[in-house]
């Protein structure tokens, strides 16, 4: 793809006020189906790289939005593996503890390495670093202080075994004070003197002062407990007292903004966010069912509101959820308390400065929020609910509906009466699909009875199938360009009013042009090129005379999908509605997708002609609601939280390598010949349903042009030949978030054996050749060859002679090759996408070595290619019948056998030399992906 402006809209915003609270949570889950190690969650951290570190009943976790990578801990004790707290140190090193001690992460070998475990033998329950490389960490053997190497212990009582010492929480204050909550009261650390100082709670002559959490708004502790829920203690005046109540008494998990929030996890009551300011729970999440922002359960043992506004949950036996990524660039609108348009399937809309009419299945919405007027009609006061089209003519609304004709709204006493009440048919009972004004003000009318034209509420023409040109059908669209003429779109066709002879045209249309097609949109951008939409098909461009006009090309992201809507913004970027997904179109061959991640409800869209407002907003019709945006503003605010990364690299199937990096230089791996089968993980670390992720990427020296992968983050390539390679990655359409590795296999040895021989044989060759030569000069005296070559006859016997040491009979690799194709026809081992050599080897009962030798020898075949060959031939089988018929290429490629819809596209264009998509054209079927 070409160089694109480097402003794209994917942004994050982050929340000032509350994180996670400004917009509606919809949660994911995490548990072993997606395949966590346990299903205790009991401890959560998010990295500055942007990974999730979950601390399971057994092991750390590492996930990325997509993938979850396992840290299991080694031991022999289950009881005292659960990890209780999670931190990061300089460097992005992880360090963990659980029961056992302290660990640390290493990202070399991908294993958890005890730290200090012969003087740091006890259990770790909390982790605070400083930032400046100095590691606090609670034990239940007192306070443990780890910095360059070294650890110091410092015990709150001389007694080991005291309660005191067994540490649940740390802060560090701005005075360089360590608050340190304990099962037997608050202590401080003076850092700068190393003086201790107890704190105990004592009420009515009771000692209540065991915590299990800490956390510090300003001068305030807040202190979670087993039995009494949240203890607030003053560091000024050193008072306790008891804080608000969450509905349950055990507080798992404590942590806030530093500002303001508390974020509360409870054992029994879900979780509750607080503000300490205004002294009561703001928002609370509980397992409720049937309720939005249910949970799945109250059982809640860690608690995670990161800096984007994510909250991850971790629950006792039930694993993890996790609140959806919503960036916020659309919003679903709605008026409180009158109107919201949520889950509403909005169909037309007329948005002016201070007025908006929204048409819907469910009835007419009037909305001024100026004025704080509202209004809805519906069934029984308009014949049909279902309003298809809405035009504002001359201060007046005209409102189209299916089954119950036309209707005129006057927004000024908001009443609402029939169009032509003395026309049962359309405007009573019928249809009526589109209204449109000409340039002399007369008014158009698309119905299900032909095509109607009145001039100050007069009729002037009626034009049907049977008096004019007009082709047969509903006449679905009406569209004035910028030259006056008015392209009528029926159910059979479309036709031209003419406006210099006042009549409809159908002789003018060019051979091969779109207008023997159902049309349901047409659309003029700025430069005067018109965009036609079929029902069916891909979009048709051109030139307001006709004289050039194209296809849209094809294998972009609009293929298979049906056009709804078209609007130019005000970078004369297309805003293109489809029945599956947004998409900004630069007009050139730069798709950039919109859906869930940016507030979009549905990936469904109506056929609603959206609106830019005098504001900047752009307005849009969904399935699930109206929604909006403001381009003007947002359009400038595209920024990443974190970088998108390569997080992993596998080969052969194998334990990831990590790439060499070198300052200022692309990182690099290093590969045997062998090595040449490698998978790309990666992740832009945005949390939200992992479908709906979208990226682009090459591996130059194998792909020639830039491949689109949607829902997964993960790319495979196969019998990767020796040499240089270039893997580059990045959000659909932004050049600036592009990473790189470099990647090099290397030649095999009997490469270089044949290389070194051949450059020795071609010396000797002109060695040979020159003496030669001189010996003809001075009258052909005979030069010998060299001992240690051969003539080429004895050459050629010496490697047939070397051949026959591992050569199978020609009528033993006829049966195996029966028996070949009878096991792919009869189990179709082809359809498993992980399918080795060695698999098929084992299901013939041969070795793998004899089935390579059959390939490359007998068949003159390469393994993947003799696999690929079936999972092709498979794929024109299901493609023919009804019962794939609306499975989308992805789905068809992964039942066939292909790991990614990449590999298949790319391996049939190789096979067949077309692409999947021109194949189902040529055999007269459709794919609606």
């Amino acid at each position: 793809m070409k160089n694109i402006s480097k402003y794209i809209i994917l942004l994050f915003l982050l929340f000032s006020f509350l994180p996670g609270y400004s917009l509606p949570s919809v949660f994911r889950g995490l548990s072993v189906t997606e395949g966590l190690s346990d299903l205790v969650v009991n401890a959560l951290y998010k990295d500055s790289i942007g990974y999730v570190w979950i601390g399971t009943g057994n092991s750390l976790e590492r996930f990325d939005g997509t993938r979850l990578k396992h840290f299991l801990i080694s031991g022999a004790n289950e009881k005292i593996k659960r990890v209780n707290a999670i931190a990061e140190m300089e460097g992005n090193q992880i360090w963990m503890g659980n029961g056992m001690g302290l660990w640390r992460v290493n990202t070399e070998k991908d294993i958890l390495e005890p730290i200090a475990a012969e003087t740091l033998h006890y259990g770790v329950r909390t982790l605070l670093p400083d930032g400046k490389g100095t590691l606090y960490i609670g034990s239940e053997a007192g306070l443990f202080i780890y910095k360059n190497g070294n650890l110091e212990q410092k015990l709150i009582d001389p007694n080991v075994l005291s309660a005191s010492n067994i540490i649940t929480g740390l802060n560090l204050s701005e005075d360089g004070t360590l608050w340190i909550a304990t099962n037997d009261g608050l202590y401080s650390l003076t850092l700068a003197d190393k003086k201790i100082a107890p704190y105990h709670n004592i009420v009515e002559n009771k000692h209540l002062c065991s915590y299990n959490n800490i956390t510090r708004i300003g001068n305030v502790l807040y202190l979670g407990t087993m039995g009494q829920g949240i203890i607030s203690f003053d560091t000024q005046t050193h008072k306790f007292r008891h804080f608000i109540d969450v509905g349950c008494n055990v507080i798992s998990s404590l942590s806030s903004d530093g500002e303001d929030m508390l974020y509360v996890g409870t054992d029994g009551n879900g979780v509750h966010f607080i503000s300490t300011k205004q002294m009561k729970v703001l928002r609370s999440f509980r397992h409720e069912p049937g309720k939005d922002e249910s949970i799945r359960s109250n059982s809640v043992y860690s608690l995670l509101v990161d800096r984007e506004g994510l909250i991850w949950i971790g629950f006792y036996q039930l694993g993890l959820d996790y609140s959806l990524y919503q960036s916020g660039l659309f919003s679903t609108y709605s008026y409180p308390p009158y109107f919201d348009s949520k889950d509403m399937p909005v169909r037309s809309i007329a948005i002016t400065e201070h007025e908006k009419l929204v048409g819907s299945r469910d009835g007419l919405f009037y909305i001024n929020e100026e004025e704080r007027r509202f209004k809805n009609f519906k069934s029984p006061e308009l014949r049909s609910s279902m309003i298809f089209c809405i035009y504002k003519f001359q201060d007046k609304y005209y409102i189209g509906t299916y089954g119950g004709g036309m209707y005129i709204f006057n927004p000024a006493d908001l009443t609402i009466h029939d169009f032509e009440p003395n026309e049962p048919q359309p405007f009573m009972r019928g249809q009526i699909f589109s209204i449109k004004a000409d340039a002399k003000d007369q008014l158009w009318i698309g119905t299900s009875m032909g095509l109607y034209c009145y001039k100050d509420g007069k009729r002037i023409k009626h034009y049907t199938s049977a008096n004019s040109k007009l082709p047969e059908g509903n006449v679905y669209e009406i569209y004035f360009d910028s030259t006056h003429k008015g392209w009528i779109c029926t159910e059979n066709g479309m036709c031209i009013w003419d406006p210099s002879s006042e009549s409809l045209k159908t002789d003018i249309f060019p051979e091969n042009f779109i207008h023997k097609e159902k049309i349901r949109v047409v659309y003029e951008d700025s430069d005067h090129n018109l965009y036609f939409l079929p029902d069916k098909g891909s979009m048709c461009i051109s030139d307001l005379s006709m004289s050039r006009f194209r296809r849209l090309q094809p294998d972009t992201q609009l293929e298979g999908k049906d056009g709804m809507f078209i609007l130019e913004d005000d970078e004369k970027w297309l805003w293109i509605g489809t029945n599956n997904g947004l998409y900004r179109y630069d007009k050139k061959e730069t798709f950039i997708p919109y859906n869930f991640i940016d507030g979009i409800p549905s990936s469904i869209f109506t056929l609603c002609p959206p609106v830019q407002d005098q504001q900047g907003n752009i307005w849009m019709g969904n399935s699930k609601g109206l929604i909006y945006m403001n381009f003007k503003q947002n359009n400038q605010m595209k920024r990443y939280t974190y970088p998108l990364t390569i997080t992993d690299i596998y080969v052969n199937g194998k334990k990831s390598l990590h790439p060499v990096i070198e300052s200022g230089k692309v990182p690099e791996i290093q590969l045997e010949s062998s090595q040449n089968n490698l998978t790309f993980h990666f992740s832009g670390f945005t949390y939200t349903e992992p479908a709906y992720m979208t990226y682009e990427y090459k591996l130059e020296g194998e792909d020639e042009d830039w491949q689109i992968l949607t829902g997964k983050s993960e790319i495979t390539y196969y019998d990767l030949s020796s040499g240089n390679y270039l893997f580059k990655l990045r959000y659909i359409g932004n050049p600036d978030s592009e990473v790189r590795t470099a990647v090099h296999i290397a030649y095999p040895v009997e490469t270089w054996s044949i290389i070194a021989v051949s450059i020795a044989l071609a010396f000797i060759g002109y060695i040979y050749y020159q003496r030669k030569r001189k010996a003809k000069q001075t009258k052909n005296i005979q030069i010998p060859l060299p001992e240690n070559v051969q003539e080429p006859e004895k050459q050629e016997k010496t490697a047939e002679s070397k051949y026959k040491t591992n050569k199978i009979s020609t009528e033993e690799c006829q049966r195996l090759t029966e028996k070949l194709e009878a096991l792919m026809l009869r189990d179709k081992p082809y359809t498993n996408p992980d399918l080795k050599i060695a698999d098929l080897a084992t299901m013939l009962g041969r070795s793998a070595h004899t089935l390579s030798y059959l390939f490359n020898q007998h068949l003159n075949r390469n393994y993947y290619d003799y696999i690929n060959d079936y999972r092709i031939e498979e794929f024109k089988r299901l493609i023919n019948e009804d019962e794939y018929s609306k499975y989308t290429l992805g789905a068809l490629a992964e039942l066939c056998g292909f790991s990614s819809r990449a590999s298949f596209f790319r391996y049939f264009k190789k096979a067949t030399g077309i692409t999947p998509n021109e194949y189902i054209r040529s055999i007269g079927k459709n794919n609606d992906e």
